[in-house]
């Protein structure tokens, strides 16, 4: 069983392999600390994603690696908007999405997509049908990543199903370490949703 989840590594640099690694602990950490709406969420997910660009550079994966430069950069912005007080009071509390986040959402998910189908055929890499489920899941986490960004619960929902498609897509890719990442990720953001939930709803009452 270890040999067939492993075996695509066999022929990797061990600084790869040690890369994807320690990039996997420093991403559950930082959806561990999502899910707690604790700002070290921005920090730790910076590590995870700048160490994913490079690898995913080298690996030739063009959409997964545009994924992670947008995180690292709506992480800047999120830890930013978090942090952000008035009369010490959270300007940003965790809430739900209002009429003009839903179309600004819609406007980031289509020109996402139209985004990496440019790229991915100006690079010829529409060679296999993991190309196409990566351009969705592209367009579903950039979205996310923005609602994150806002605190938003229904960014969670978009985690959900992105990571839940991402399981079997990385395993296909030869990827097992980052495939269960998106197992472990899936749980934990599961339980993020529900956790947001309570909060607001307390908020409410």
């Amino acid at each position: 069983m270890f040999e067939f989840l492993f075996n695509q590594y066999k022929d990797y640099p061990t600084y790869e392999i040690v890369l994807e690694i320690t990039a996997i602990i420093f991403g559950l950490l930082s959806v561990w600390y999502a899910k707690k709406d604790n700002i070290w969420v921005f920090p730790t997910g910076i590590i995870n994603t700048a160490i994913y660009v490079y690898l995913l550079w080298k690996w030739t994966l063009l959409g997964d690696m545009m994924i992670n430069f947008y995180y690292v950069v709506m992480s800047i912005y999120g830890w930013y908007h978090w942090t952000r007080k008035k009369d010490d009071v959270v300007e940003f509390p965790i809430s739900r999405m209002n009429a003009y986040e839903k179309k600004v959402s819609v406007l980031i998910f289509v020109l996402t997509i139209v985004f990496v189908v440019a790229v991915y055929r100006f690079f010829g890499k529409f060679t296999h049908w993991t190309s196409y489920v990566d351009t969705l899941v592209t367009g579903i986490f950039f979205v996310g990543m923005w609602l994150m960004a806002r605190r938003k619960i229904e960014n969670w929902i978009l985690w959900i199903i992105g990571d839940i498609i991402s399981i079997p897509m990385y395993f296909v890719k030869g990827y097992s370490f980052t495939s269960i990442q998106y197992l472990i990720f899936t749980i934990i953001a599961i339980f993020g949703y529900l956790e947001w939930k309570k909060t607001l709803q307390q908020k409410i009452v």
